[in-house]
């Protein structure tokens, strides 16, 4: 399977990446372009592949939906989001990373909200297991993500594009110079037990998992899923590698054209972290 990003011969869908205003990437990636129009109207294709989606599979109501059918949160306009787009330029795939500094207190991340954090029993080892990773990624000089909205049109599902989209994770984690993230992961159409076989593992605390729960909100069963990028599971670490040589050459669609080096917004990150970055890709990141 030739696992490329730009294009696919068999059917034309292709990747794109929509920055987060304000966020730097100069020496990252080749081919930014700053075009805030097309950015907003990919990201409102995107929230309504989601509202049709969710809304499909019973996990939202119509209320929760715009009168134009879509899926707003108030997180998409701050977060990265990778987009299958079909030879249409409609979007028919799309997975959210809400990248956080370090640094970042739980309160303000989003796993703040879940179901298992109003538990009586679950709510402290969440907090504290939460917490240890996050001191772990201020060791490590990384940041932390949370990956969700994950939703593919039924024209995707079970195809490669939707392989790359969830190895993807890894690849992008290790380019932009590593992370530790968490996902809110469904089990509905098998979400959680995909990212525990590409390396995800359940979140814990004091040695035990914390267990999966029902999440009102969404109607279904959900499991906290947490993910290292120096830690994919062998089985996919080639597959990850080709796909992270070829991230650099994605497009990237920005709402404004970045004026800092992708270094010094590293650096910000990183701290009080000082290490060298890990996972280079080759042509990515420039050596300090």
């Amino acid at each position: 399977m030739k696992l490329s990003l730009t294009s696919d011969p068999n059917t034309n869908r292709r990747f794109v990446l929509l920055s987060p205003p304000g966020i730097p990437l100069g020496g990252v990636f080749r081919y930014v372009e700053s075009d805030s129009d097309w950015r907003h109207e990919l990201l409102s294709d995107m929230q309504r592949l989601r509202g049709r989606v969710y809304l499909q599979d019973g996990a939202i109501s119509e209320r929760e939906l715009t009168s134009d059918g879509r899926h707003v949160q108030s997180i998409d306009e701050e977060s990265w989001h990778l987009l299958i787009l079909n030879p249409s330029n409609h979007v028919v795939g799309c997975t959210r990373y809400l990248q956080h500094p370090a640094s970042t207190p739980f309160n303000r991340l989003r796993v703040r909200t879940a179901a298992l954090a109003d538990s009586e029993q679950w709510s402290v080892p969440l907090r504290r297991a939460v917490e240890s990773e996050l001191e772990d990624a201020r060791r490590s000089g990384f940041s932390y993500v949370e990956i969700g909205g994950w939703a593919l049109d039924e024209s995707v599902r079970r195809s490669c594009d939707a392989v790359r989209s969830v190895l993807f994770t890894f690849a992008w984690c290790q380019v932009i110079g590593g992370c530790l993230g968490l996902s809110m992961a469904t089990h509905r159409h098998g979400s959680a037990s995909i990212l525990r076989r590409i390396g995800g593992r359940p979140l814990e605390w004091d040695g035990q998992a914390l267990p999966p729960y029902y999440d009102p909100q969404y109607k279904c069963e959900m499991e906290m899923i947490r993910f290292d990028s120096r830690i994919p599971s062998t089985k996919y670490k080639s597959a990850i590698d080709e796909i992270r040589s070829q991230i650099p050459g994605m497009q990237v669609i920005v709402s404004e054209k970045p004026s800092s080096s992708w270094q010094v917004f590293v650096q910000q990150l990183q701290r009080p972290a000082a290490r060298l970055l890990p996972w280079r890709a080759e042509g990515a990141i420039p050596a300090a």
